[in-house]
């Protein structure tokens, strides 16, 4: 199924299904705050260590199946499925934009 993201969303979902994490830096604030699995991620180097982190652990795709926008709260339901204790799971990605750019994502 095909969503209609922002483009910062859109590159996030593309980072985390393996491409190059190094564009974290065109989707995320400087000071952007990632939680995920009960720990915090600040700012690009932080978020980009996690990311790289995730895809060496695993073997996963992420496929967004649902969003909801309101104001600057993007949340969007999606599918994961890979080599992980769970899988398949729905998680929730709930992003806080600032201008065209992801300033907060928490997961659950």
């Amino acid at each position: 199924m095909s969503l209609s993201l922002p483009k910062s969303i859109s590159t996030y979902f593309a980072i985390s299904n393996g491409a190059d994490t190094a564009g974290i830096k065109h989707c995320f604030t400087t000071e952007a705050v990632v939680k995920d699995e009960g720990k915090t991620h600040q700012g690009h180097a932080a978020i980009e260590a996690w990311q790289r982190a995730a895809q060496a652990a695993f073997d996963y795709s992420v496929e967004p199946i649902e969003v909801l926008i309101e104001n600057n709260l993007v949340t969007v339901t999606s599918n994961v499925v890979g080599n992980f204790p769970g899988s398949p799971l729905m998680l929730k990605h709930a992003f806080g934009l600032v201008g065209d750019r992801i300033n907060t994502l928490e997961i659950v």
